[in-house]
């Protein structure tokens, strides 16, 4: 027996996983459906013995097929890291799986599949995922990364490598930043970010005019053809065999480098803020250690000994992150998020007299 379902896109899916043979009957019935959707239609969790048979007769040609994911458990394994989206887990010396969060998590999975494939051609560090399998109840993508270790866990074994791990932090950055693709390749940071405003002023966690201007300034900002990765910073950065591979890669845009050089000053500085400690719970670090990986991002990223030059482009990066940090909280549903909201309106409105711009010098 199958079970029909729609993916998010539209594309009608059968689910195959009690399936365990399929008749002339049902490869005609098959065809019916396919026929009376009038578009392109998937066959998910497909056995060995049921894929060979849509194999034989053609029908793996006409529907988009997918074999049947194995199932792998958890269970004891070590975290190496902890995001927004979900969990990593080091299987065995040479292999880790992300499980997200999401038991709807799989086309956010092959999209950042498809994603990092890209990024990969282009010569940005990435690592590419070679299996998708079901963790319980949800899905994780299987990479094959010897010993690998995220930066932001090697900055926490080894705080006197710091100076050492926010160069090469910054080498990737600038690496990715200097891949440009063509127009209209991958999503608009710009416009992104318009999305971002909208959703703050919904929830009122910013003002009418405040929205204003900032939505005039990133009017403003030219559109560039760069890789914007979207969610930068030392935990989405693993080390393997001495080699830095970035990861979680469906957040990928393009536009001008302040909308990652934001998020690394939301990880590192905006958290800890109004939640003392915040820097140790989620990245395992000091506030005084997280604070000069902000200050050194900054320093390696523009190489300028002009105070006022580095002064100017730090208040354009946080104005723009002071938004990301909103959206990110979300609405005034408790005390922490209502001092939250509060302090960055009121960083705004200070950053607003300063910034008349958010061209990066």
């Amino acid at each position: 027996m199958t079970r029909m379902q729609e993916q998010p896109d539209g594309i009608p899916v059968f689910d195959a996983s009690d399936l365990v043979y399929i008749s002339s009957a049902g490869l005609r019935i098959l065809m019916k459906v396919r026929k009376a959707v009038g578009q392109e239609t998937e066959i998910r969790n497909v056995s060995p013995e049921v894929y060979e048979i849509l194999g034989t007769t053609g029908f793996t040609e006409l529907f988009r097929v997918k074999k049947k994911m194995r199932e792998i458990s958890v269970e004891g394994c070590e975290v190496i890291g902890r995001g927004f989206y979900g969990t990593v887990y080091r299987l065995d010396p040479d292999t880790i799986v992300k499980v997200y969060a999401s038991a709807d998590s799989l086309p956010l999975i092959e999209n950042e599949r498809k994603m990092a494939k890209m990024a990969f051609v282009h010569g940005i560090p990435t690592a590419i995922s070679y299996d998708i399998v079901k963790v319980g109840d949800s899905y994780g993508s299987v990479f094959e990364l010897l010993k690998a270790r995220t930066m932001n866990d090697l900055l926490a074994a080894q705080p006197d490598r710091a100076e050492e791990l926010v160069r090469e932090f910054v080498h990737v950055m600038k690496t990715v930043h200097a891949v440009e693709l063509e127009p209209g390749t991958l999503p608009s940071a710009k416009e992104t970010w318009m999305g971002h405003l909208d959703t703050i002023l919904h929830w009122g966690s910013i003002t009418e005019t405040q929205y204003d201007r900032i939505r005039n300034l990133l009017i403003a900002l030219p559109e560039s053809c760069g890789v914007v990765h979207g969610d930068f910073h030392m935990k989405n950065v693993m080390v393997a065999g001495g080699e830095p591979l970035l990861i979680d890669m469906d957040t990928l845009t393009q536009g001008s480098p302040i909308f990652d050089l934001q998020g690394v000053y939301v990880a590192y500085q905006e958290f800890e803020e109004d939640a003392p400690g915040n820097s140790m719970a989620f990245l395992g670090i000091s506030a005084e250690l997280s604070g000069f990986v902000w200050r050194k991002t900054i320093e390696y990223y523009f190489d300028t000994k002009d105070e006022e030059t580095r002064a100017r482009n730090e208040n354009r990066i946080r104005l723009l992150s002071a938004v990301r940090f909103l959206q990110l909280i979300g609405p005034s549903e408790n005390d922490l998020n209502a001092v939250r909201i509060r302090h960055t309106q009121a960083h705004i409105e200070e950053l607003l007299k300063k910034v008349d711009s958010l061209i990066l010098e």
